[in-house]
């Protein structure tokens, strides 16, 4: 009995889930979930349109739909959902429809597309904390959805601040970001 207990605990603690965020462009938000102890991978990818295996082309004219998203893989024994949602948040503007800084458009929206009835829960609640509050002295405009299919981006936007973290773009757009989450959430980064 002891050995099936231990066979159980070691079987949930390899079990992961999926957490699915659009916040702008996924150069500028992969760098930020990668960092997060209990993150196993993070892809970056197209989710909410109507076209199927769209190119970055083509959700670049915000004709398909689609948002760039992040699909975060994740152990919840070690970060949980909310903890997610919290990091979510506090990493883009999430009061400017279809607007990140200087990207407009559709395909820039700030979304979440839930995987469970308790995602939809957790999310729904915290954005209406976040109004309730007026956490951001505007009301936020994320809209909060039932999972799409998702399609993987292609290879060159994968790890994108990892490989070009030198390149103008990264050190004056990401760079900043990468430091706000060191500052505000140091103890939920990898070591």
């Amino acid at each position: 009995m002891a050995v099936l207990a231990i066979n159980q605990v070691q079987a949930q603690g390899k079990k992961t889930e999926k957490a699915t965020f659009g916040m702008g462009c996924f150069w500028c938000t992969e760098a930020i979930f990668q960092r997060l102890k209990g993150v196993v991978s993070v892809k970056s990818g197209y989710e909410g349109g109507t076209l199927s295996n769209p190119t970055y082309e083509e959700v670049c004219t915000g004709a398909t739909g689609h948002a760039e998203v992040l699909e975060i893989t994740y152990n919840p024994l070690v970060i949980s959902y909310d903890e997610l949602l919290e990091v979510f948040w506090k990493s883009h503007d999430p009061t400017t429809l279809n607007r990140q800084g200087a990207d407009s458009g559709t395909q820039y929206r700030s979304v979440i597309f839930y995987h469970s009835a308790e995602q939809k829960a957790s999310a729904e609640k915290y954005k209406a904390e976040l109004n309730k509050t007026n956490a951001f002295g505007k009301k936020v405009v994320t809209a909060i959805e039932a999972a799409k299919p998702f399609y993987v981006a292609e290879n060159y936007h994968q790890n994108y601040f990892n490989k070009n973290g030198s390149e103008p773009y990264c050190r004056l757009v990401i760079q900043p970001k990468i430091e706000k989450l060191e500052k505000i959430f140091k103890a939920k980064l990898k070591n």
